[in-house]
């Protein structure tokens, strides 16, 4: 076999793979332009701070916002364009971990990693949405490209730089890029070719360019009281009961619905598998990988223990799972393969399921399941129904006690006139919306209080002097789901100093809410 027909044998694969990618890419955009769903209301927070140009936000780094502001500028103010740059970017997550794999293990190992990576149940569901995971994943996967090259060929400028700039825009996205670092740090200690090249001018240079991209971020939290990971603590809420096992066996079995039923339990053999013969030099990049997984699930799974977690919060760990558990199904008998073709054409059924429910809603019913599908439908509906009720009287704000509405009403109730306020909850803001659009004490009214946190009402309505009951708004949220907001008029505003003793006093209250008290 001649030289030039060797190289046409060893790129088929790769074509093969980009074709993939293509191909289910263009097919999610088709649906994603034809979805009936609506924006999530942590997506509509998005694009609120897309509206404003900054290096940071109170809960998250600025890509996102940036990311949303360069669609919308370019295809316009649409749900379709603020949600467009998830399919983009996760397309070229796949395109890395496709060079990844091809660059590790000739062959198709590139081909199925992309195709592992696209039908991953968590990936299905980012696609059709904006958040923080769609840029987080993509980005780290391309930082791992360019680590991994330059591991194995030391010197090249271009690796280093792809290094630096690629995990910088990646703790733009979302800090939990810093368990890159941390597999980083672990694989220096266990890893001499990777020593060498982090090492090297080359490593420094990515170090450079990385803390340069960063630094502006690291100065807005300085100058904004650190909001950002002030948030951050309070989301992992170790102030709560602590050691909740509940919390522990869901974020378990929620990893099995991120990466994929099969595979899984698949990636944790292949992480006890690359230590068990620690000394094989055939698993010294298996070994490698399991730093950049084992990390994330680790300190997730404590921390779902101590508190609780969301089921994305490691999802990071995913990129390099991808490629580890195509390396290990390639290995040995065949039914691994089979094992690997299963997990992919279950990932792509599930999320054509998701498709079709997100052109046709009602497809979903009342399952319950799909009660979460109540937060995307009907906010214009809900919009009007809140306009209807300002013009009944001159009304100073519209104050919310739920952000979640509040954004909503952002996006979907521009025809609303009367300004938009947040109760404030606690002595500090706990959320963007608290933090710049607060009802300010001393506000005579009247207001028009749209409550929707039943348990926290009679809060909300002891900060003002007078409330007068207006009644009670329903809109179908399709499957026979309705969203309710009780309607209040409220009169001169003056917030309840939240000392210590009103919260022992509140907490009191809902321990005397709990079941059989």
């Amino acid at each position: 076999m001649s030289q030039r027909s060797s190289q046409r044998d060893s790129l088929s694969p790769l074509k093969w793979g980009f074709a993939a990618i293509l191909v289910i890419t263009l097919t999610r955009l088709i649906l994603l332009a034809n979805t009936q769903l609506q924006l999530y209301p942590d997506e509509s927070q998005y694009w609120v701070w897309s509206q404003t140009f900054d290096w940071g936000y109170f809960s998250k780094p600025p890509l996102i916002a940036w990311v949303i502001a360069s669609s919308t500028t370019l295809f316009g103010d649409t749900d379709f364009a603020i949600r467009l740059p998830s399919l983009v970017f996760h397309a070229m997550g796949a395109g890395f971990l496709l060079l990844s794999a091809h660059h590790l293990k000739a062959g198709w190992a590139g081909a199925w990693a992309a195709l592992i990576y696209l039908s991953m149940p968590g990936v299905g569901i980012s696609a059709g949405i904006i958040s923080t995971d769609a840029l987080l994943l993509p980005l780290w996967a391309g930082a791992l490209y360019m680590l991994l090259r330059l591991r194995d060929q030391p010197g090249r400028w271009f690796s280093a730089i792809g290094l630096g700039t690629l995990l910088g825009l990646a703790f733009l996205a979302k800090y939990a890029a810093v368990y890159f670092l941390i597999g980083a740090g672990l694989a220096v200690v266990i890893d001499p070719p990777l020593r060498r090249a982090l090492a090297s001018l080359q490593g420094l240079l990515a170090a450079a360019i990385l803390a340069a991209i960063w630094a502006p971020n690291i100065l807005w939290n300085a100058s904004h009281d650190f909001a950002t990971v002030q948030h951050t603590a309070a989301n992992a809420n170790w102030q709560g009961n602590l050691f909740n096992f509940g919390e522990f066996l869901e974020f378990l079995a929620g990893q099995f619905g991120v990466f994929g039923l099969l595979l899984f339990p698949v990636l944790i053999a292949a992480c006890i598998q690359a230590w068990r013969h620690w000394r094989d030099p055939d698993r010294q990049i298996d070994r490698l990988l399991t730093l950049f997984i084992v990390p994330a699930l680790l300190s997730v799974l404590v921390q779902s223990f101590i508190s609780r977690a969301h089921a994305n919060w490691a999802a990071s760990a995913y990129v390099a799972g991808s490629l580890l558990v195509v390396l290990f199904l390639l290995r040995g008998q065949v039914w691994r393969r089979y094992v690997m073709l299963a997990s992919i054409v279950l990932g792509i059924s599930a999320s054509a399921v998701m498709a079709v429910l997100s052109i046709n809603p009602a497809l979903a019913g009342g399952v319950s399941a799909f009660r979460g599908l109540r937060h995307l439908q009907s906010w214009p509906e809900t919009a009007a129904a809140l306009q209807e009720a300002e013009q009944q009287d001159s009304y100073t704000a519209l104050v919310f006690d739920d952000r979640n509405i509040f954004h909503q009403m952002q996006r979907y109730g521009p025809q609303l006139e009367t300004p938009l306020r947040m109760w404030q909850r606690f002595s500090a803001p706990h959320n963007h919306a608290e933090d710049v659009w607060a009802l300010e004490n001393g506000e005579l009214g009247p207001v028009l209080i749209v409550s929707e946190r039943e348990w926290e009402r009679d809060r909300l309505l002891a900060d003002f002097a007078t409330v007068e009951p207006l009644g009670e708004i329903s809109i179908p949220a399709g499957g026979h789901r309705e969203r309710r907001l009780t309607l209040y008029a409220g009169y001169d505003y003056q917030r309840i100093p939240r000392t210590a003793a009103y919260e022992a006093a509140q907490s009191a209250i809902n321990a005397a809410r709990q079941p059989g008290n």
